[in-house]
């Protein structure tokens, strides 16, 4: 869920003086020790400064336990969602995964507002772009019983959070990911995924359709580094997809380089607003990594529907 902004307090102590001052700081932090273990008497000002602190102390315990510790919350709730991927993931079930959050958020229309990373997915299961993505819901139907167990997770959730974690787990940046999405009834319109043998222009089209940039659209199609395309090594999160695309081996006669990438892969490397992004991350990993991981935020935050606090 999307927290409301978290309450905190710390109690800010300058000096053993009647005059300290209070105030409110964004943490909160244990409150000096009220007892110096020597006697005072009623007078002291050391003793009235201690008697504050413990009133104060004991006020903030009324306090916070009315205010909503949002944020520890919501990491509470990630990390139950995280434990409950990771302990179904693997390198080999990665791509799958990840597949799927394309696949889920993929059908996002920015002039109907419809589609986006609403979970709705499971009903689309028959369709021949989602070939094989039965066997990434199963491996995910056994961590969402797990994870539903102790908190519900929506689908679109788990999805979300498991492709993040099928990057991490592969060797690619840390992304994380908001909770509180909420899951269609229904399937998304059908048609609105970008087709495998688009040119560049057309996919470039296709992208904007969904509120995303040539930059956005070419630091996603690094997801391909992963799995059987042929960039690389399969279960290797990294920058050799744009490598390899630079290489163009498809141009080789016969062999199984000429199999490699989709023709919409080999596109990008033909168009030359595309081609300057493929260079910039062939020679740039880091800059590809803070990339993608804000491409993909945006990504499964598109079209979704959020709980309300």
């Amino acid at each position: 869920m999307w927290a409301p902004t978290c309450w905190t307090v710390t109690c800010s102590v300058a000096s053993p003086s009647p005059r300290s001052d209070v105030s409110s700081k964004r943490r909160f932090l244990p409150h000096a020790a009220c007892s110096s273990g020597r006697s005072r008497s009623n007078d002291d000002p050391y003793l009235s400064y201690e008697r504050r602190s413990l009133v104060l102390s004991t006020m903030l315990s009324l306090v916070l336990a009315h205010v909503p510790i949002a944020n520890a919350l919501e990491l509470k709730e990630v990390s139950v969602v995280q434990n409950g991927v990771r302990s179904v993931l693997s390198k080999a079930k990665a791509a799958g995964i990840l597949r799927l959050v394309f696949h889920d958020a993929g059908t996002f229309d920015l002039n109907s507002k419809s589609g986006g990373m609403n979970g709705s997915i499971i009903y689309e299961l028959d369709r021949p772009e989602n070939a094989g993505l039965s066997k990434s819901v199963k491996v995910l139907e056994k961590a969402k019983r797990e994870i539903d167990s102790i908190q519900e997770v929506s689908w679109a959730d788990l999805i979300a959070v498991a492709g993040a974690e099928a990057v991490s787990l592969c060797g690619g940046p840390t992304i994380p990911v908001r909770l509180g999405r909420l899951d269609s009834s229904a399937p998304d319109a059908e048609g609105k995924l970008p087709e495998e043998k688009l040119d560049a222009i057309a996919l470039k089209r296709c992208f904007q359709n969904k509120g995303f940039s040539t930059q956005e659209m070419v630091a996603l199609s690094g997801a391909h580094s992963i799995g059987n395309k042929g960039f690389g090594n399969p279960f290797q999160f990294d920058n050799s997809y744009y490598s390899i695309l630079l290489e163009k081996p498809w141009t080789s006669s016969g062999g199984m380089s000429s199999m490699i990438g989709l023709p919409s892969d080999r596109a990008l490397v033909e168009d030359d607003e595309c081609l300057r992004w493929i260079k910039t991350y062939a020679g740039d990993q880091i800059k590809f990594f803070e990339d993608f991981k804000n491409a993909y935020i945006k990504l499964v935050n598109t079209g979704a529907s959020w709980e309300v606090s």
